[in-house]
């Protein structure tokens, strides 16, 4: 049964990696050609992401999702908000504090580390604290029936404020990091917490989806708040040079360095969840049995999976992502690289493993309402504007709050029209969307661009692209959420309209 299971995930993969591999195959034979040991190394990242992506999306199923949501509604049955509030902050650091893509942002923003003896983990701390602080926000508005989009609406005013003041070359990362922490071992655990804790509700189901939402929102902060009280300008990004695989065996030594490094980081990832829920076990004693056994078993394939998956994706996409940039700029200006970043914003965001998660619990949830197909569909769209435009802003220098503000301004107000389940699964795309791929292709590809157009403007022309890939899902989601709400109504009138064609014949 499981190795069936199994099977479909990989299946599932296969058909979510194929095109992005297509295309990247396709460039490499005619616009952007690649170095061959490049390209080696592409081709096993390329395997390595299809069975990655398969084991992780089983695993969490079988246990992140399960142990989320029994967590979330026994804190809501303690009926203890002191208890509700510890524990959010705690499990907020906890899955925070070791996210794989918060560890990638922070290595390539050396100007923090350079201010305080901390070095990177001053970053890393900064935003799991934002994470925590803000998760503990989130749960407590389902528990007091708070609406999403008030809270929505609040912080990002705030964060525009503090933007005021901090450096424009620093505003770029700090809205990075709020897509960036929701990577794929964070975003399975807040969203089944927010499951968990709304179904002792019977109208819960609205505010099952919201807590990735707001857990995004609070990096963004508290890397603002660290720009300002470090006073942190002038930041400088230095392009490393890529490393040369001459041989076969060059590519071998490259992944298994690349294996030994994330599989210590997943594991430092993954143990602190681990102990917390033996913790949880040994007080509750809500789990037991086969179901118990299956969790650690679907630790070990989240744990297998996720290695595989960030091996696969930085060491066989990063560099492929750099010279796919470099080749690109130097063509026609550099305008080709719009039309083939929105190609790949198309198909690289159903290659992200927290994507398969969020939609098939929307699907779930929703009891097959809102398909799995549907919010793929839309978010597809949102990614492909959203290249487009980061790809622009490489381009032409546009100021980056030119984009951010209007579209936020425009998500926001949306919320007033759409029906609540869909502002919070429109909030959670953002930050699901922005994952472990775009850090390690498209945010490489926009270095490798914007390193041959205009070098010294790195930190605020291509840092940026993973905001702009947060941003338009918030849109395009609650666009569909408008769709779904005008279908429905129109359902409605049509049931109305023939149960009053009934009453008549009746009477008469």
């Amino acid at each position: 049964m499981r190795n069936k299971a199994l099977r479909d995930k990989t299946v599932e993969s296969l058909t979510s990696v194929l095109p992005i591999a297509l295309i990247i195959i396709v460039l490499s034979a005619t616009v952007a050609p690649l170095d061959t040991g490049t390209f080696v190394l592409f081709l096993a990242g390329v395997l390595l992401l299809i069975v990655g992506m398969g084991s992780f999306t089983l695993g969490a199923e079988m246990s992140m999702l399960v142990i989320g949501e029994n967590i979330g509604t026994a804190m809501t049955r303690s009926r203890k908000i002191w208890l509700i509030a510890l524990l959010s902050f705690v499990i907020g650091i906890i899955v925070t504090v070791a996210e794989p893509d918060l560890q990638i942002l922070a290595s390539q923003v050396p100007v923090v580390a350079e201010k305080t003896p901390l070095g990177n983990y001053l970053l890393i701390l900064a935003v799991a604290v934002g994470v925590g602080l803000f998760l503990l926000i989130a749960m407590l508005r389902i528990v007091f029936r708070i609406r999403l989009s008030w809270l929505l609406i609040g912080f990002y005013a705030i964060a525009f404020v503090l933007s005021i003041f901090v450096s424009p070359d620093f505003w770029a990362v700090s809205f990075d990091a709020g897509g960036v922490t929701t990577g794929p071992m964070t975003v399975p655990f807040i969203i089944s917490l927010g499951v968990g804790v709304s179904s002792i509700r019977k109208d819960g189901e609205s505010d099952s989806f919201g807590l990735v939402a707001l857990s995004s929102v609070g990096p963004i902060i508290a890397v603002l708040v660290l720009g300002i009280i470090f006073r942190i300008e002038n930041v400088q990004y230095v392009v490393t040079p890529l490393t040369e695989i001459g041989t076969t065996g060059d590519a071998v030594s490259e992944y298994l360095h690349g294996f030994v490094t994330y599989a210590k980081e997943v594991a430092i990832a993954i143990a602190p969840i681990v102990v917390f829920f033996l913790f949880f076990e040994l007080f509750t004693r809500s789990i037991r049995g086969r179901q118990l056994v299956r969790i650690f078993v679907g630790f070990l394939y989240t744990f297998l999976g996720l290695v595989l998956f960030l091996t696969g994706a930085n060491v066989g996409f990063m560099p492929v992502g750099r010279q796919i940039g470099e080749q690109l700029a130097a063509r026609w200006g550099g305008w080709l690289l719009i039309p083939v970043g929105m190609l790949l914003g198309y198909f690289i965001v159903a290659a992200e493993p927290a994507v398969h998660v969020l939609n098939r619990q929307v699907e779930r949830l929703s009891a097959g309402a809102i398909r799995a197909s549907t919010m793929k569909t839309a978010l597809c769209i949102g990614v492909c504007i959203s290249l487009g435009l980061a790809m622009t802003r490489i381009l032409t220098g546009i100021n980056l709050m030119w984009i951010l503000i209007p579209g936020y301004a425009i998500a926001l107000l949306l919320t007033f029209v759409t029906p609540p389940i869909f502002t919070g699964i429109a909030f959670d795309s953002g930050g699901v969307a922005s994952g472990a791929l775009v850090s390690s292709f498209v945010l490489p590809m926009a270095i490798g661009a914007c390193n041959l157009l205009s070098p010294e403007a790195i930190m605020t022309q291509a840092f940026g692209c993973v905001a702009f890939v947060a941003l338009t899902p918030l849109i395009s989601i609650q666009i569909l959420g408008i769709a779904y709400k005008i279908k429905t109504n129109r359902i409605k009138k049509t049931f109305l309209a023939a149960d009053d064609r009934i009453l008549i014949y009746e009477v008469d």
